[in-house]
């Protein structure tokens, strides 16, 4: 039964029961196992290291006596693996090539318990006579198979290429036109232009337990002419610079640059992960409460804008140090200043206590994305307990973070009668400190959760990663300078789930308006200790209604799209928030990509509303497809002040070999942080993606070898880049578009783009 599996796996099934009993279908994870309960069944699945050969010890069962010590780990995520996978081909598939447990298996299992001469001598002098050196002979003969598929040491790994050719057009729009100062960016014309882009991964394995890959890119022609004009190869497009004989076009610029790399080593004290440009999980299942190391999986945005994100590297201590876990690297998370953080998490009784500090070694240099600007220089400490009383669960903490910028000056605003009094004062000791609480309560098909925090000015944490319950939006910011409270429940009828959830915060002080006279000015992040962004003021709610039949894959995984087997599972949900203030200056970035400069303000006092939806539909292995929609109203990021409503929604659908995808969106922003930074979107845009692969396509993007076509058209306004109905000329003779003239109609930009990607896996 299912309670034994869990029993011989983990070596303390009432532990699970008492963890994740009552809690619906919640995720609970030990050992690198996820664990779900559900209508009485347990459902686990190993989660980690899914396409290594793991064999990291990691948690230690006591039934196996021959190799079991006290306060040691002796088990690990595949123990019961008796064959080892081979190479996969087209289909998929894979050949198994046995391993010494096998044929030592295959003759255990020649004996009959039931005969009638079974006795335990008889049982006795069975299993003493089969020999484990006559199975680790044959098993000698297939793991030189497998070894023939791969050499052992040092090996190319995979070759991977990307050809693509863009066909581009449009009217009304700036590129391509004469003398137009826009012509200095990208994209710089239209018509036929093609890209190359090459992979080599190398794999190194001097030992079983070492594990290095470095992927490396090469360039051939980078066209400039995508109208989507950021993305990974353009580091590669010419360009012009000053000297002293003139200006001087430089074409081959960065031709070959590492891509990605990590590494591993399993020694007998520690585990040690290193990476660079791959991803790491977040710590916050782990006592990080406050969410000081969060999870770094940027998909394909750490491309588009040609970040280093994550760089560094983890150790998880064993034996003396099985209760440490350090990080060190010079960018852990995408905008990260050089950091060293080490977490100490320990059982004391019933109670589950973590500490954690955090020391910024020096400041990041410049930002490529809005989305991932520096914070100020800081250290930080955080200490979490968290107990069980039955059904409840109760966590508490406190953080002391900010301690570098003690002494650093701010502006205060007071408002009386109509005028604005400006103050100056400095950061003190006491706005280094902050608390939080959280209570939750499971029992049968309800679960409910509360959660308060009091934050001092900048007793900055992070964004909470981790989820209770649901797929809630609304979450703790984890900023600095505030105080908040969350509250929400779910009840479950059959396969259908309603859950609400609440939320309220308000910063200890307020935004700067916009309008405050000299020298009062909004504060931002870069030349102020703390600003008002994500802490704004703000009074939500939400509702989010979910319809899921097979809760063994769960619709809120981050997984999902690749696990749901479900013939048809939903969610749909409504998002309310009330914001009676502005905020603090946003950082923006030049079109150069590394020059940052502070908005002058944010937008006004607004109540913004969102309803979204997922629809995920998995009929047979053949067919599914996955649908998302969403709706509302929303702001900019900088200090345009133009309310935007939005709609849109995207559609990916697999037949056997053949995968589409497609989107629409309706008065949105563009693809980059720059559009919503700047509040620059498009009547309409559409997109259509048809592509057929040599194996299964994946529903996330991942490297395949398949041939497809792609066509992008976008219809555009005086909000739009790159709108020109009209041109003027000014003082130096070159002409300047009116994106602004009245009675032109709208422009459009298209593109149609071929592509082949070949992917070689070795």
């Amino acid at each position: 039964d299912q309670f034994s599996q869990a029993y011989y796996m983990v070596g303390n099934w009432k532990e699970i029961y008492e963890n994740a009993a009552g809690l619906g279908k919640a995720n609970n994870s030990i050992g690198g196992f996820t664990f779900q309960f559900s209508d009485g069944w347990w459902k686990f699945g190993q989660t980690k290291n899914l396409d290594v050969h793991d064999n990291n010890a990691s948690w230690g069962n006591g039934g196996y006596d021959r190799d079991f010590l006290e306060g040691e780990n002796n088990m690990n995520e595949e123990w019961f693996g008796v064959c080892a996978k081979g190479q996969t081909n087209q289909r998929g598939l894979y050949e198994l090539y046995p391993r010494a447990a096998y044929y030592a298996l295959k003759e255990a299992h020649r004996y009959n318990p039931y005969g009638s001469d079974a006795s335990i001598d008889n049982i006795n002098g069975f299993f003493s006579g089969i020999s484990l050196m006559d199975a680790v002979v044959k098993a000698r003969g297939d793991k030189a198979a497998l070894n023939s598929e791969q050499t052992k040491k040092v090996r190319i790994s995979g070759l991977r290429a990307e050809l693509t050719t863009f066909n581009t057009g449009g009217n009304l729009i700036s590129t391509n036109q004469n003398n137009l100062s826009e012509k200095r960016s990208y994209p710089d014309r239209l018509g036929f232009d093609h890209t190359e882009s090459f992979f080599v991964e190398v794999e190194a394995k001097p030992s079983e337990s070492v594990r290095m890959n470095v992927s490396v890119n090469m360039l051939g022609n980078v066209a400039t002419n995508p109208i989507n004009e950021i993305f990974y190869e353009n580091r590669g497009r010419a360009r012009t610079v000053n000297t002293d004989e003139g200006n001087l076009t430089v074409g081959d610029i960065n031709r070959l640059q590492v891509y990605q790399s990590d590494f591993t080593w399993n020694h007998k004290q520690f585990d040690l992960k290193g990476f660079y440009r791959t991803d790491h999980y977040h710590w916050g299942y782990e006592g990080d409460f406050f969410g000081l190391y969060p999870e770094a999986n940027y998909g394909p945005n750490i491309d588009i804008y040609n970040g280093n994100a994550p760089f560094g590297f983890e150790m998880n201590g064993k034996r003396k140090f099985k209760d440490f876990k350090l990080a060190f690297g010079p960018e852990l998370w995408w905008g990260a200043n050089p950091a060293v953080l080490l977490k100490y998490s320990k059982k004391l009784g019933h109670t589950d206590v973590s500490a954690i500090f955090h020391e910024d070694i020096d400041e990041q240099g410049p930002a490529v994305s809005s989305f991932a600007i520096p914070m100020p220089k800081t250290r930080r400490a955080t200490l979490h307990l968290k107990r069980k009383f039955g059904k409840l669960r109760l966590e508490a903490g406190g953080i002391w973070g900010g301690q570098p910028l003690v002494g650093r000056s701010f502006q205060v605003v007071d408002e009386k009668d109509g005028k604005y009094e400006v103050y100056q004062d400095e950061i003190q000791m006491k706005d280094t400190w902050g608390g939080k609480a959280k209570v939750m309560f499971s029992s049968g098909p309800f679960n409910w959760y509360a959660q308060g925090a009091a934050m001092g000015l900048v007793a900055f944490g992070g964004a909470d990663y981790t989820r209770t319950f649901t797929g809630w939006k609304l979450k703790d910011s984890g900023s600095g300078n505030q105080y908040n409270f969350l509250s929400g429940f779910t009840y479950l009828i059959g396969d259908f789930q309603i859950a609400p959830n609440f939320l309220w915060q308000k910063p200890v002080l307020g935004p700067i308006p916009v309008d405050v006279p000299a020298p009062g000015r909004p504060r931002n992040i870069v030349d102020d200790p703390f600003a008002v962004r994500q802490n704004r003021e703000t009074i939500a709610g939400e509702i989010l209604f979910t319809f899921d039949p097979t809760p063994g894959t769960w619709m809120y995984d981050w997984d999902n799209d690749m696990t749901e087997d479900a013939p048809l599972a939903i969610s749909a949900g409504l998002v309310y928030r009330h914001l009676p203030t502005t905020q603090d200056a946003s950082i923006g970035i030049f079109a150069d990509g590394r020059t940052t400069f502070a908005f002058p303000g944010a937008p006004p006092a607004q109540d913004l509303w969102e309803v979204h939806g997922r629809i995920v539909s998995k009929m047979s292995p053949n067919f599914g497809f996955i649908a998302k929609a969403y709706g509302g109203n929303a702001q900019a990021n900088g200090s345009d002040d133009r309310l935007i409503h939005r709609f849109g929604g995207d559609l990916r659908m697999i037949y056997k070999h053949v995968k589409l995808s497609s989107m629409l969106k309706i008065d949105d922003w563009g693809p980059f942080d720059y559009h919503r930074d700047f509040n620059q979107t498009y009547p309409l845009q559409v997109m259509a993606d048809l592509s057929t692969t040599v194996a299964k396509p994946s529903w996330f993007n991942l490297p395949n070898t398949r041939l497809g076509v792609q066509y992008n058209w976008r219809t555009l306004d005086e909000y739009s880049p790159r709108y020109c109905p009209t041109s003027s000329i000014d003082a130096s003779g070159a002409s300047i578009c009116n994106p602004g003239a009245l009675g032109f109609g709208t422009g459009r930009e298209w593109e149609i783009r071929t592509y082949l990607h070949i992917n070689i896996g070795m």
